[in-house]
């Protein structure tokens, strides 16, 4: 009885600890159709790689990211550390009611594993208020030393249809 009196007693704190994580994670991304770039005899083909996603936080504005994909017999088995190369593309497809004061000043937007082991893609949203204006910033990390690797896409909040 005691033994389940104690584990009763930390549930609702890992219940609001996984609703809290839950709502923290950047943007799904619905991955594209990727194209071949480089033939490979033995595993995939090095290819590039879209996926599209929208801003979890600003509805009216989706996103797509190209990355290169390394193939081969560790790209096949999941083992190869991608390159950091990419460039994203983000645009208004519909209206945006949000305020941009309500936003934070530099957000984790999405997300992706670029190796087996510490190296990512980011895409962080900041905001430009004196040109009304959603920049979206995409970067590789590594643990061990940051990648200069970036591109960025912005966004002006327009009027939308009439």
């Amino acid at each position: 009885m005691l033994k389940l009196l104690r584990i009763t007693a930390w549930l609702p704190a890992a219940a609001a600890l996984t609703t809290a994580f839950c709502f923290a994670v950047p943007a799904w991304a619905d991955d594209l159709p990727c194209v071949s770039t480089t033939f490979r005899f033995v595993g995939p083909n090095d290819r590039v790689c879209v996926s599209a996603f929208d801003d979890p936080r600003v509805p009216g504005v989706a996103c797509h990211i190209s990355q290169a994909r390394t193939g081969g017999i560790k790209g096949g088995l999941g083992l190869a550390e991608d390159p950091s190369r990419f460039s994203i593309a983000c645009r208004q497809v519909g209206p945006i009611s949000v305020d941009i004061n309500s936003l934070s000043d530099r957000e984790s937007v999405y997300s992706a594993r670029t190796s087996v082991f510490f190296k990512h893609t980011h895409v962080y949203r900041l905001i430009d208020k004196q040109r009304n204006t959603l920049v979206y910033l995409a970067i590789s990390d590594k643990i061990i030393e940051g990648s200069p690797q970036n591109a960025i896409s912005t966004v002006p909040i327009m009027p939308w249809g009439h």
